[in-house]
């Protein structure tokens, strides 16, 4: 198989994969830790009405989703990717850090928590996938 074909399927299924582990994350992430009484977290509008009612407990679920989303798409590129392992795990991480920077516009969350999640899950975990999958071969 062509390298540059493999790489950009790498790159395509560790996005796919790290989306579905962000995303069942955040769907189980309810059950876990409850929303605020009264919180409706199934649209944006009532996410955003809900924002001011939330603790810190409630920002763990999707931090852990964002981070651990980016850990598992970056592992997946890297053990497929046949070169330029480490740069395609970081364009994992750039690619759910672009989506975090949008979520952050979209729905405005305390600093602390902005600053924590753009700062520690994307690219911090991209490179530490990358040198997970490195130890793996």
């Amino acid at each position: 198989m062509n390298p540059a074909f493999r790489n950009s399927l790498a790159i395509i299924i560790g996005a796919m994969i790290g989306g579905a582990v962000n995303m069942g994350i955040i769907l189980i992430s309810g059950h876990i830790i409850p929303p605020p009484a009264g919180a409706d977290l199934t649209t944006e509008t009532g996410l955003k009405a809900a924002m001011q009612l939330m603790e810190p407990k409630h920002f763990l679920m999707p931090f852990l989703a964002h981070a651990i989303g980016t850990l598992a798409g970056a592992i997946i590129t890297a053990l497929l990717a046949v070169s330029h392992k480490t740069w395609l795990a970081l364009a994992i991480g750039i690619f759910f850090l672009a989506g975090g920077v949008m979520e952050v516009i979209s729905l405005p969350s305390p600093v602390w928590f902005t600053i924590t999640d753009l700062v520690l899950a994307y690219i911090p975990m991209a490179f530490l996938g990358a040198k997970l999958a490195e130890k793996k071969k």
